[in-house]
């Protein structure tokens, strides 16, 4: 699960043409802290896949994918139009309205040491559920 995930986030920091040195730390940092190399990292970077299907995940799981995309849509400081689409779109294939992107932007942060309550914020994104 790790790498299709890594995957969405590596075509998430490229949608806006431009792929931040913060955003490979924050990839890296997310593969590395899971157990794979820097050489398996790039590789996702470098040559993604297609986005596979994501009905299989549990509802934990497609929390996190959320979580994890608007805080690298973030990360930069900039966020751009093509990003905001892409995160409603994988929202969407989640299985949420497009406008969980809105709620979570909210209150995640684009430094990753600033942490939200993600109990209190998976609550409120579950209520998004289509």
């Amino acid at each position: 699960m790790l790498k299709e995930q890594l995957n969405v986030l590596s075509q998430l920091a490229s949608s806006d043409n431009e792929f931040t040195d913060e955003e490979s730390r924050m990839l890296h940092h997310i593969g590395q802290a899971n157990g794979m190399t820097k050489e398996e990292v790039d590789e996702i970077i470098y040559h993604p896949k297609p986005i596979g299907s994501l009905d299989n995940l549990t509802e934990d799981e497609k929390f996190e994918y959320l979580y994890n995309i608007v805080q690298l849509m973030k990360i930069d400081g900039q966020v751009y139009k093509s990003e905001i689409v892409f995160c409603q779109e994988m929202a969407a294939k989640l299985g949420f309205n497009k406008k969980v992107i809105g709620e979570l932007s909210k209150s995640i942060f684009s430094d990753p040491s600033i942490t939200t309550d993600r109990d209190s914020l998976r609550e409120r994104v579950m209520k998004y559920k289509n």
